[in-house]
């Protein structure tokens, strides 16, 4: 059977479980959802030695290149830990909301494409190339992208998100109705991948209202 989407691992040493959501709902989060965070939030307080070994790796992961994982530039999931160590986890919408959860709980960064804004169903993941960037969000500030690890649209090898920011071109909002998720994740964690993919796909069928299946593709280094 023929995948919906097609996801092309071209960086070796990556692995990326991806999820299709189509018949999406962008509204408020269900309390059930809501509940799910709080309890994903609390289970987050204080280090482990489990913990700093998956930041260790999804950092190891994006050093690559020029690229430095550190400052503004850290993977989007260790963002996500920090502000829930801090209180101030963010609160978005159903869509968001599912995305930030699987990605605090696994702690592997996840991004997110409106496929309406996309224009595809076709993606390669790879390394960013010298001179390429994109716009993260509505005040126009830019992500350079030389070296750091990123998803693009095919055909036209457009750069469109990453594990630190994702395009503000093709981010979700109100009227989004489906949606392509990636987990990236360094390929000695693919079954980690995996089943974060699976995990959204269950969370966008339970709280989203959509029809989700999920995949993984990877590139062994």
């Amino acid at each position: 059977m023929k995948s919906p989407v097609r996801v092309q691992v071209l960086a070796e040493g990556v692995a990326v479980g991806w999820v299709l959501a189509e018949g999406c709902r962008a509204g408020g989060s269900p309390p059930g959802l809501a509940e799910a965070l709080d309890a994903a939030v609390a289970a987050a307080s204080g280090e482990t030695p489990e913990r700093e070994a998956r930041k260790a790796a999804v950092r190891n992961l994006l050093r690559h290149g020029a690229y430095k994982p550190t400052g503004r530039g850290k993977p989007a999931s260790e963002y996500l830990l920090n502000a829930a160590l801090e209180g101030r986890f963010p609160r978005i919408n159903a869509l968001v909301d599912v995305n930030n959860l699987v990605s605090l709980e696994a702690l592997l960064p996840v991004s997110m494409v409106d496929l309406g804004l996309a224009a595809t169903r076709e993606f390669s993941v790879r390394w960013g190339r010298e001179g390429e960037s994109y716009v993260f969000n509505p005040s126009g500030q830019v992500l350079e992208l030389r070296d750091l690890l990123l998803a693009a649209r095919l055909p036209g090898d457009a750069p469109c998100a990453s594990p630190v920011k994702d395009s503000q071109a093709t981010k979700t909002h109100e009227g989004t109705r489906a949606v392509l998720a990636l987990v990236y994740a360094p390929a000695s964690l693919a079954d980690e991948a995996f089943r974060a993919a699976a995990r959204l796909a269950e969370l966008l069928t339970a709280h989203v209202g959509a029809a989700a299946e999920s995949g993984m593709e990877s590139r062994a280094g």
